[in-house]
């Protein structure tokens, strides 16, 4: 019990420092009832002709670690790894306009489920966190009752169904029932499921676990189109929905303002040429109200205290009484890396 109160109370830090910068009153600053951000972001497309999926997933991923979601907090399921594909004249880049303006690969990416690890078995584990004791912590959704979760998909879909490297595919009936498995387990408090792909409407239309709020890039019976080629690689390299909706991410900032309600209007029909649908009925919250910062953010609702608390150290193993006491002068130091031991 120890771990979750010290996280609570490190949840709780400096509002009063926000309310006399901003004014913000205490109902409305803890209105949204969540303490911490994940993301699950799922690239479900390999070959080099799919290069736009995985550029679409990793302009998520960038967009959700600049407004301050970290890694140890991201699923990255990235199906083929066009950095270093043979076929790509830039390697170790992806990039999500044919100006080459953001290389959304960047330096730092963390893919935690690349190439033949990206199935529809191991996304379910994921959400359910039913994965084997070995599976390290990296790859796991570590989320709880008071975590708001951003579920993004991209790859080739249709009615009712989501492919996965074209070898399998995911129903909406799965994924509705995964979600349903995260409620019962208390493993969200709110989810944020975005999905572009063909017929993407079909995918949220079985969900029936509350707390869900959806939007998709086309209607049942329409395609989601991609956006424009480079000519320099010879494909598409990125879909028009998620094209227009980082365009709209690239306009926010940590403390933004900017409401759920105003990214579900993104790319109407004259641009997506699809018909974007949303889902907010199982939502309890009204969707204007509701900051992106909630889902696409991690900033921590925090009070400052002005008093001091003493922690005690528990991971400290002493072999005697008076262990505690005994200090080094000798200095710390890294431990070498190379060469290793033979």
């Amino acid at each position: 019990m120890a771990a979750p109160m010290v996280n609570f109370y490190f949840q709780l830090i400096a509002f009063a420092f926000l309310h006399q910068c901003t004014g913000t009153s205490p109902e409305e600053f803890f209105k949204s009832g969540h303490t911490n951000n994940w993301a699950v972001l799922v690239d479900t497309s390999r070959f080099w002709f799919n290069y736009r999926h995985v550029a679409n997933v990793l302009s998520i991923y960038r967009s959700c670690k600049r407004l301050g979601i970290p890694d140890s907090r991201i699923i990255l399921m990235v199906a083929d790894d066009m950095a270093c594909n043979p076929r790509n004249p830039r390697p170790a880049t992806v990039f999500n306009n044919a100006n080459n303006q953001i290389n959304v690969y960047g330096d730092d990416v963390e893919v935690d489920y690349r190439g033949y690890e990206v199935t529809v078995e191991n996304f379910i584990r994921v959400l359910t966190g039913r994965l084997p004791p070995s599976t390290p912590r990296s790859k796991r959704l570590l989320s709880d009752e008071h975590s708001n979760v951003l579920v993004y998909m991209t790859g080739h879909g249709g009615d009712g169904f989501l492919k996965f490297q074209d070898a399998e595919e995911i129903s909406n009936v799965e994924l509705a029932d995964a979600f349903e498995q995260m409620w019962q387990k208390r493993r969200y408090h709110e989810v944020f499921f975005m999905i572009d792909t063909c017929q993407a409407e079909s995918m949220f239309q079985k969900f029936y676990s509350p707390n869900i709020l959806a939007v998709a890039s086309s209607k049942v019976g329409e395609d989601s189109l991609s956006h424009h080629v480079d000519p320099s690689i010879g494909v598409y390299v990125i879909d028009r929905y998620t094209y227009y909706a980082l365009e709209f991410l690239e306009t926010v900032t940590p403390g933004s303002k900017k409401t759920m309600g105003q990214f579900l209007e993104v790319c109407p029909k004259y641009q997506c040429i699809s018909t974007v649908a949303k889902r907010t009925d199982l939502f309890r919250r009204d969707v204007n109200k509701v900051l992106l910062t909630d889902f696409f953010g991690s900033v921590r609702n925090v009070e400052l205290l002005p008093d001091s608390i003493h922690l005690q150290n528990a991971t400290l193993h002493t072999h005697s009484e008076d262990s505690s006491d005994v200090k080094s002068d000798k200095p710390l130091s890294y431990a070498q890396q190379f060469p290793m031991p033979v």
